[in-house]
């Protein structure tokens, strides 16, 4: 059965919130678009026949101001092409790794109320993602 998911389980999230705050994050995004956005009824987008493509470029739009704030950073994007090694029901659109000074920015970002606004465009474009915190590493050199 694939499963597909949007926002973190509260265990995920909880063991997230255990990790050290203090020391910078990078965090890996991958994005699957759903053919059309699903807004909630009622939204100002809801009537607009966006894609999940275009509702994602609108989360952006709108959540980028905050990002930046925090001190966050795109280091790293690229649209998929084929899955290697993994399952083959898996493909991605787009990933991307976002940088956080520390883990208490990104806290910072989700709890904005404009934020929180913006957020209702992702939850609209996106049928299935994956959020994975990693600690930065060196950069450069062999694969050890």
């Amino acid at each position: 059965m694939t499963q597909f998911y949007i926002d973190p389980s509260p265990a995920n999230f909880q063991a997230f919130k255990d990790l050290p705050r203090e020391e910078p994050i990078h965090m890996l995004n991958l994005l699957r678009y759903r053919d059309h956005a699903e807004f909630p009824e009622g939204h100002e987008h809801a009537s607009k026949g966006w894609s999940g493509r275009r509702a994602y470029q609108e989360y952006g739009k709108t959540s980028g101001p905050i990002f930046s704030r925090v001190g966050g950073s795109i280091v790293w994007r690229g649209a998929f092409q084929t899955m290697v090694t993994g399952p083959d029901d898996k493909d991605w659109h787009d990933g991307f790794v976002a940088q956080y000074p520390n883990a208490g920015a990104f806290f910072e970002m989700i709890k904005d109320a404009e934020y929180q606004k913006a957020v209702v465009n992702r939850t609209a474009a996106l049928v299935d993602s994956r959020l994975m915190r990693f600690a930065p590493g060196e950069v450069g050199g062999g694969f050890g």
